[in-house]
This record gives structure tokens, sequence and C-alpha cells, in this order.
């Protein structure tokens, strides 16, 4: 017995110092981000042309017969020599023949937090993209907070107002903040069955005074300016903060629709701006979108003329700083769900 009581307090000391190494390393860690001054990444491009020819001549050599092979590969050579002699001269008349596609992607969560790597990208292709050009963003995100997503549609804003073709292809979803991206697209296309619109604004905040209050609790909320805080989750909240805190989520609504209307005039933004959400042929019908195709679809179709890339931007990492990835995640996770309790309470 008295073994088990030393390796049970032995056992404890070890999983307690553990931890405080695990909380000290992801504190390091942290403090090394903040001290950082240059940021530390790089722009990946890969050329989708070639990754398609790839994967069809793979394909060829496995089903066709040798000579139907070989008359493939007479073929493509033949091809590839007319397109670099036009592309000679072009060249030599000072013409750009062939149109050049970027691809970049967009995955979004409730805080947005790829707007980051998406900052990164648009700058790169900026820096080399002209008007006869076009960026296309594979944009997937079901919403989230709003001062996020309003950076990250002013991301693809930067493409637009220098009159460069955007094309926002949605597979899944672009509802409510994503839906608020993809109507900054001058050309929109969704998969049939993809989920758009949601264009409204929701919050809701759990309230525990009452609870608290049976347990002979109270709760201090000290404040300077009349409206610094409208509804609290410990604190008794009144008639006039719940008024205001309504008016202010209708405000947002209001600012919201007013963006959508701007950047897609064709959509009747009272029928639109109701909360729901349409899939592809539905939101086609409400022209929230423009056309229904798959990205996968439209990126093979353009790389029949035009030379397509996939840009991305890859943020660089020592061991540490991947050893500690999984736990830092758990830790942003939990600091952006206070953040939207106490200082952003609204979402799209």
């Amino acid at each position: 017995m008295d073994f088990l009581n030393d390796y049970g307090l032995f056992l404890a000391k070890t999983v307690t110092l553990l931890i405080a190494l695990i909380i000290l390393l992801v504190v390091l860690v942290g403090v090394g981000h903040k001290q950082r001054r240059v940021e530390r990444g790089h722009i990946e491009v890969r050329s989708l042309n070639d990754a398609i020819e790839s994967v069809s001549f793979t394909l060829k050599d496995a089903v066709l017969n040798p000579e139907a092979l070989k008359q493939d590969v007479k073929n493509e050579k033949k091809r590839a020599k007319a397109l670099q002699k036009s592309q000679k001269q072009a060249a030599k008349t000072g013409e750009d023949t062939k149109q050049r596609v970027f691809v970049i992607d967009f995955e979004g969560d409730v805080q947005a937090s790829a707007v980051d790597q998406l900052r990164e990208e648009v700058t790169a292709i900026l820096s080399i993209a002209t008007p006869a050009d076009e960026v296309v963003v594979r944009l997937e995100s079901p919403g989230g907070m709003v001062h996020s997503y309003g950076l990250a549609a002013s991301q693809l804003s930067r493409i637009v107002s220098k009159d460069i073709p955007l094309t926002v292809a949605v597979d899944k979803v672009a509802a409510s903040g994503g839906y608020m991206m993809a109507c900054i697209g001058t050309h929109i296309i969704a998969a049939p069955f993809a989920l758009l619109g949601s264009i409204g604004v929701v919050a809701q905040i759990p309230n525990f005074h009452r609870l608290l209050k049976s347990k002979d609790v109270d709760v201090e909320i000290l404040t300077a300016g009349e409206h610094k805080r409208t509804l609290t989750m410990f604190g008794e909240n009144t008639e006039k903060g719940r008024q205001k805190f309504l008016e202010e989520l209708e405000d947002v609504h209001v600012l919201f629709k007013e963006f959508i209307a701007e950047n897609r005039p064709v959509v009747n933004i009272a029928d639109v701006a109701t909360g729901e959400a349409w899939y592809g042929k539905r939101a086609l019908e409400h022209k929230l979108v423009d056309e229904l195709k798959t990205s996968d679809e439209y990126i093979v179709d353009k790389c029949q003329a035009a030379d397509v890339f996939q840009v991305k931007y890859v943020e660089d990492r020592n061991r540490v700083e991947k050893l500690v990835e999984r736990f830092t995640a758990a830790l942003t996770r939990m600091k952006g769900a206070e953040a939207l309790r106490n200082h952003e309470p609204f979402r799209f």
C-alpha cells in the first residue's frame, strides 16, 4: 500500500512537472512570435498545367497500347513546338498572347485566421499580375467574426481595385462572412450543392446571473461610458441594455446589406438578406452566383488556353514551433472564443 502511495505521489509530481514544462514552452514560443520583427515565410508556386499533364500522362501510360501512346507523345511534341514558336513570335512583337491565371485557396474558420496567409498571397500576385491576367480564389467558409471577415474581404478588394478579373469558386460553402468575401468577385461559380447566402448577423450570450444569485454570489461590473457593456454573461441584464444590443446588431446587418448591394448590385438585397442560405441552383436563381461549375472543372478548362499557377504562402517554422503547434492551436481557439464573448459578440 505504501508503494502505491509513493508511486501515485511520484506520478503526480511527474505530470505536474510535464505540464509546467509545456506551459513554459508555449509561453516562450509566444514571446518569440511577439518579438519577431521580420515575417518568416515564403511563397510557393506550382504549375497546375504541369500537374494535370502529369496525371493525364500517367493514365495514358496505363491504358493506351504502345502504338497509341507513341502517337500521342508525337502529337504532344508537335503541339508544344507550335506553342513555343507562337510564343517566340509574340515575344518579338512585344505581345504576350497567353493569359496567366493565379489560384489561391482560402479555408475560413470563425476567426478567419487564414487572412494573414491571404494577405501575403495577394501581395505577391499583385506584384506581377496585370488586367490581362486572372485570379481564382477557391473559397470555403461558413462565416465568423465581423471584423475578421471584413479584413479578408478587403484583401480581395485589392485585386478588383487593380482591374484584375477575380473569380471566386465555391465547392462547399460560402455563407455569411464567407459570402461577404465571395461577393467581391467579378465572377462567382459554385458547385450545384454548394451552400451560399446567410446574409444576416447572429449573437448569443449565455447569462448566469440567476444561478449565481441563487448561490449568493454577486458580480460587480464597473464601466466608464453608458454603453460600454450592454449584455453580459454574469451581471443582471436590463431591458435598456438589451435594446441597445439589438440596435447594434441591426446596424451591423444594415452595413452587411449595403456591402453586398454595392459589390453585387444584380441581387435583390431585400430577397436575399433574410439570413437564409441556398444551395447552388437556388443561389443561381437568386443571382448570388453567376454559374454552376466546380473549381476543378473551371481550372482544367483554363489550363487549355492559359498558364495556371497555384500560389501559396507557407510560414517557416522551426522544430520547437512545430512541436507546440497542437497546444497553441487549442489556446488560440479558447482565446478566440473569449474575444467573441467579451469584445465581438456579433457574428456573420
